[in-house]
């Protein structure tokens, strides 16, 4: 038998909990030690999970266990410092999403990898869900036809942060989910928003993202709406997909509906729009913990050697994104272009934000 992979987890506050008992879980993996710099949280740690070390020093997770891989839950501004340490101390390492505070950062973590041949993966919970796979496939066979554009929202009262946006908090759910489905990269970005409670750290945002063939996605996050929502819906030339993710079973329906317009007409009185009402159903999904298979993805990466479905590129990617839509806030919701640099390889094209009104260039 293959020995259990050894796991630590730093970051015990909100998020951290979830992947520690999904890691203990796991029967290829050996969840070796917890680290959090507050006592009294490592303390609840420890009564739930006895036989698991809690320590609030990180080099000596890092160097003094014996750990085979680090899994970073931690804030954001922290991510790309505990990664990079955990990265040259040659352990796997997983990073919550977003995956660093810029993207310079995120290079300097996929080059670190790269260079000591460590698997480097981004907490994109979302695509190993059922839901948004049973979406991609949906998408990918063709059954909605050619997709207009895809609307989402993701809003709830708080939780406040007080290092990122809510932009950069909530966002990047949506955001993985619609590069996973369109399968490409967005060619503008434009954010508009506001901060009502928290001095520069907007609460409120609205992101737009513009593709290819007239293609487009919005994205509405809230930390100041009494209601939570999780809702997203995909509209196709042929039918249309609503998921709402804080249904218990019927968390996708697909609706048989669309407008046509007539190809030929002689006057404006012949000119009629077609509507085509059909059924809807809502298709059988297998329930699992996203996060539970997110995790076994990252252990099965590790012992195949394999690149994870949400590598650190991916992370690159969606910090661009989120770049350029800080940058648009700056230029009250400007367009910002998003364009290869075709002379790096394309895994690691860079991106280059443009002011498309003035001209004005900076490298993301």
């Amino acid at each position: 038998m293959k020995q259990p992979i050894v796991v630590g987890v730093v970051g015990c506050g909100y998020w951290g909990p979830n992947l520690v008992r999904n890691f203990k879980a796991l029967p290829n993996c050996n969840l070796k030690a917890m680290c959090d710099l507050n006592e009294a949280r490592l303390r609840h740690m420890r009564n739930l999970y006895s036989d698991v070390d809690g320590m609030t020093d990180f080099d000596h997770l890092l160097n003094g266990v014996g750990l085979d891989a680090v899994v970073v839950a931690a804030p954001v501004r922290h991510h790309y410092s505990l990664a990079k340490a955990s990265l040259l101390a040659g352990k796997h390492t997983l990073i919550e999403k977003p995956m660093a505070s810029s993207s310079g950062e995120c290079e300097e973590l996929i080059e670190i990898a790269e260079r000591n041949g460590l698997v480097l993966m981004v907490g994109h919970t979302f695509l190993y869900s059922a839901p948004v796979r049973k979406i991609a496939e949906i998408v990918q066979a063709g059954d909605i036809g050619e997709i207009r554009y895809i609307n989402s929202r993701r809003l709830n009262l708080g939780l406040f942060q007080k290092d990122i946006n809510v932009a950069w908090d909530l966002a990047p759910h949506d955001i993985s989910i619609i590069l996973h489905v369109l399968g490409e990269l967005p060619l503008t970005v434009n954010c508009q928003g506001n901060a009502h409670v928290t001095p520069g750290i907007e609460d409120v945002t609205n992101i737009s993202l513009s593709f290819r063939q007239k293609r487009f996605a919005t994205i509405q996050s809230s930390w100041l709406e009494p209601r939570k929502v999780r809702e997203m819906t995909i509209v196709g030339t042929r039918r249309m997909i609503v998921y709402d993710d804080l249904q218990t079973h019927e968390k996708i329906r697909i609706y048989d509906v669309r407008v046509e317009r007539p190809p030929h007409y002689d006057t404006f009185a012949d000119f009629h729009y077609s509507y085509h009402y059909g059924d809807s159903y809502i298709p059988h999904l297998q329930q699992e913990e996203p996060l539970k298979a997110e995790c076994q993805h990252f252990l099965d990466c590790i012992e195949k050697k394999a690149n994870p479905l949400t590598s650190g590129h991916e992370g690159l990617q969606l910090v661009r994104i989120l770049e350029a839509a800080s940058h648009s806030l700056k230029i009250q919701g400007g367009p910002v272009m998003l364009s290869p640099v075709s002379q790096l390889p394309l895994p690691a094209q860079r991106m280059q934000v443009k002011e498309l009104a003035s001209g004005e260039s900076v490298s993301v």
